[in-house]
């Protein structure tokens, strides 16, 4: 019997299968399925949206669901798979459910705008308009969430057990860890023998500010691994404000805007937290700063309600001396669409910070249009650029011009790029976090380009001598 449950045991990836976007894989336990993560698919405009309209399984036949984070990456079809009848619970930490709630929310706005323009304008039949789900949809699959607390260990159902633990990478985010009792599963009695699943999520990294650092993650026996960055390593951390610091210096004294696009949650929240910390230092000069983002505004407000997910230094450098390390006199959130409007006439010198972080979607698309034949700006790239979309063009060298709203805008402005500030784990980062992993049988690498994921599958099997699978979008594999 020990022997056909582990063959019953199978995963499916049905997204972040050799690419970095679409987060989602299914772990299929005896009878019982179980959806790890539900994301959007980003990159080309077309593809990204023929793929996320369409799921490569059923989803009433899912049984329960472990949502790792919020980003939409990871969480961003949840609406979409209730809608097609998805009833289960979708575990999260309660951060990560008040994060969703808000994230959840703006991405259904954002769609049903889209679709609003498209009619509008006459595009209505092309493969990328119309809402994947709509505002009340998002409202409505947040019923399904159960909230969990870090090293809280609880039943997915009797022999499946899950616990959470502290990936590092954004607020409230996890790693997951299984423990499977082939017995419990079957209705019989435990006979001590348990197999160990672990999921990564988006491991996160040592001494990013705001949030923990990553825990120490038990010993697994098999182990679905991300590798954004299984090929490169990131600038020390302390780097990153320094950087910051000469960039928005160089710029104001031209007399210029500081563009940075960045991601509402987490990368957004970094950066005011390290401009806080320059301007109480007086290293960078009075200027506004301005951060053209109410989805932003909302996610901050989030991370003030849970104290439980910061790290020693954001006590010492502001909780604990009654400073919110989110708002201080140089910064202004707008809310309205006519404050954004406003910053296209505004002079320089200023920052100002917008929504995506990938430039594919909010108002960065329209400040990058107004501003980018200027040389007296800059770009601050923050986070990492999917291939294929705006982000990754800006970065791009060889590209001298880019499209944005149907129209061409050459890149005159100073393009920068600080991968200091990266959420992902690095190459030495993953190597360490699979070389604790003793006695591991089988690893499974998802959640990067094939260029990354090749390089850490060569240096995990010299190292370790095990099995590493790259998943395929759709493919049954067998976990053992």
């Amino acid at each position: 019997m020990f022997c056909e449950i582990l063959r019953a045991m199978k995963l499916i990836s049905h997204g972040a299968a050799r690419e970095v976007t679409g987060t989602c894989h299914e772990l299929i336990v005896g009878n019982k399925r179980v959806l790890l993560d539900c994301g959007l698919f980003q990159g080309k405009r077309r593809e990204s949206a023929e793929k996320n309209r369409t799921f490569t399984f059923d989803p009433k036949s899912i049984d329960a669901m472990i949502l790792t984070h919020a980003h939409m990456d990871h969480t961003g079809r949840v609406p979409l798979l209730y809608k097609q009848g998805y009833t289960g619970p979708i575990y999260s930490t309660y951060a990560t459910k008040d994060l969703a709630e808000v994230m959840l929310q703006d991405s259904a706005y954002i769609q049903e705008k889209d679709e609003e323009y498209m009619r509008k304008h006459g595009k209505a039949d092309e493969a990328t308009s119309g809402a994947l789900y709509t505002q009340q949809d998002a409202a409505e699959c947040m019923s399904l969430f159960v909230g969990k607390n870090y090293n809280e260990s609880f039943d997915l159902f009797p022999g499946l057990r899950c616990t959470y633990y502290e990936a590092g990478h954004i607020l409230g985010a996890v790693m997951v860890y299984l423990e499977i009792d082939e017995n419990v599963l079957e209705g019989k009695p435990s006979n001590g023998s348990v197999i160990r699943f672990g999921f990564s999520g988006d491991l996160g990294r040592s001494t990013l500010p705001i949030i923990r650092d990553p825990a120490v993650f038990p010993q697994v026996d098999y182990l679905i691994c991300e590798s954004t960055y299984g090929d490169r390593v990131h600038d020390g951390i302390d780097t990153a404000i320094h950087r910051l610091q000469e960039i928005i210096t160089e710029t104001a004294a031209r007399g210029g805007k500081v563009l940075i696009p960045a991601f509402s949650l987490e990368r957004t929240q970094e950066i005011v937290y390290d401009l806080h910390l320059l301007w109480d230092r007086k290293e960078i000069p009075a200027l506004p700063i301005i951060i053209d983002s109410p989805l932003a505004s909302k996610v901050t407000e989030v991370f003030m309600k849970h104290p439980e997910c910061f790290d020693q230094k954001m006590y010492d450098e502001f909780l604990g001396r009654a400073h919110n390390p989110f708002h201080f006199s140089l910064v202004n959130y707008t809310e309205s669409v006519e404050e954004s409007k406003e910053l296209n006439n505004a002079r320089g010198p200023m920052v100002i910070m917008a929504g995506s972080g990938m430039c594919e979607a909010g108002r960065i698309r329209h400040h990058l249009k107004n501003e980018l034949e200027d040389p007296k700006n800059s770009v601050i790239a923050v986070g990492f650029m999917a291939a294929e979309t705006l982000g990754q063009k800006l970065l791009d060298p060889e590209v001298t011009a880019v499209k944005i709203f149907d129209q061409m805008v050459r890149k005159k402005a100073q393009i920068h790029y600080i991968n200091a500030y990266s959420g992902h784990a690095d190459k030495n980062d993953l190597d360490a976090y699979i070389s604790a992993q003793k006695g591991l049988k089988k690893l499974f690498l998802v959640h990067g380009e094939e260029k990354g994921m090749y390089a850490l599958a060569e240096r995990t099997v010299a190292r370790q001598k095990i099995e590493v699978v790259m998943p395929e979008r759709g493919k049954e594999l067998f976990v053992v």
